[in-house]
């Protein structure tokens, strides 16, 4: 058939293809289907790929198909990075798909950081952390020698471990603040070492005292304020304190009036939040208000006891085992065994490291020291963080 004659037949056979219904359109085709030879099922093949599997990625603007990549789970857009040097390179770039994945696994990130490829590395690094703390080997021990008798008591500060008894200080005020046996805080003169004052009113042993900045405002103080916060086997005291060391109690919480309910020597005050334990869970009051804003209950572990609060974690101990929190769905996402270390009742001889990572790890404070107790042979047991995978 002539070229014209050609193309004057397959106008005409468009016009009437395109009239027809779909069942006669697919009739239609399967019978030419059957008709064709080896060169025109080739010719089919190749060209029904092109045609039925378009490469998205590549044919939309780069902001469509961030949108799009958006509706993906993390997981399935690692395997997508497996398709081409093209489809890895443009999921790489999605900053924001990467962002929102390490928020999702509970990580610190810097909004101002925009380099795409760097939250990708972000996020595989974050996901590797969360399985090793899900499979409970996210740590390691170690162990301190050198004391001759038993250790009472530790503290720890600015990656310094000591062993003395309950203490908080602070290098710009010079002061040192301990709780004592005998019902009473003394702050002390940290450069000289002489008492300035001594706080009265506790009824049992002062078995924790934290000494931080304020960061909130209420009636009673301000932003940038430091406050004493000492606690006893019943209530917790709040002193406020500065260069004049005279100061009254400004407020006492405790957990029940009657006494029944008794608080565990481990306390926490970050300057917005006041965290203890007790034998029903863990009480966080709110420290411009002065209200208990949430008891979250640990029913099936039994004196379980608080060692960190932050923003996204709480660490947590018992008998057996070290605990990591969610505390999004107040869930124990981990946990590490412990030996049989000493039980000091003041809760002296056991407490948490490095603390950062509790408000969210971010791929760097996940490092040194989580936890550290006293053993019966005068060592000191070391719980450390793992390097990364």
């Amino acid at each position: 058939m002539e070229r014209k004659d050609f193309e004057t037949w397959l106008d005409n056979i468009s016009v009437t293809f395109l009239s027809l219904t779909d069942l006669q359109k697919n009739e239609t085709l399967d019978h030419l289907i059957s008709l064709s030879g080896a060169v025109q099922l080739r010719h089919l093949s190749n060209n029904l790929e092109t045609l039925l599997k378009r490469d998205f990625l590549k044919l939309l603007p780069l902001e469509l198909s961030f949108y799009l990549l958006k509706w993906l789970d993390p997981q399935t857009l690692l395997t997508c990075c497996l398709v081409s040097k093209q489809w890895n390179k443009v999921i790489s770039a999605c900053t924001e798909v990467w962002q929102t994945a390490c928020k999702n696994l509970g990580w610190q990130i810097d909004d101002s950081v925009q380099d795409a490829l760097h939250w990708k590395k972000v996020y595989l690094k974050a996901i590797l952390r969360m399985k090793q703390l899900e499979d409970h080997e996210a740590f390691e021990t170690s162990s301190l020698i050198g004391h001759s008798a038993r250790v009472y008591a530790l503290y720890y500060k600015d990656g310094l471990l000591c062993t003395v008894f309950s203490v908080d200080y602070n290098d710009e005020l010079d002061i040192l603040v301990s709780g004592s046996a005998d019902f009473t805080v003394k702050v002390w003169a940290l450069s000289a070492g002489t008492c300035l004052n001594t706080l009265t009113g506790h009824t049992e042993w002062v078995t924790k005292v934290v000494l931080q900045k304020c960061k909130v405002k209420s009636l009673l103080h301000s932003p940038g304020d430091y406050i004493l916060l000492s606690a006893d086997k019943y209530e917790i005291k709040i002193w406020p304190i500065g260069r004049e060391i005279n100061c009254k109690c400004l407020k006492t919480l405790s957990v029940s009036e009657d006494r029944s309910i008794c608080l565990q020597p481990r306390l926490h005050f970050d300057g917005k939040y006041i965290v203890c334990s007790s034998a029903l869970g863990l009480y966080q009051w709110d420290f411009a208000s002065y209200d208990i804003l949430r008891v979250i209950k640990i029913p099936e572990i039994a004196n379980l006891a608080l060692l960190g609060f932050g923003d996204v974690f709480a660490l947590l101990f018992d008998n057996r085992y070290l605990y990591i929190m969610d505390l999004r769905t107040e869930s124990l996402i981990s946990r590490w065994p412990l030996p049989e270390y000493r039980k000091s009742k003041r809760g002296s001889s056991f407490l948490a490291g490095e603390a950062s990572w509790l408000n969210g790890l971010d791929g760097h404070n996940d490092t040194g020291l989580v936890f550290a107790t006293s053993m019966p042979d005068h060592s000191i047991h070391l719980v450390l963080w793992k390097e990364h995978g």
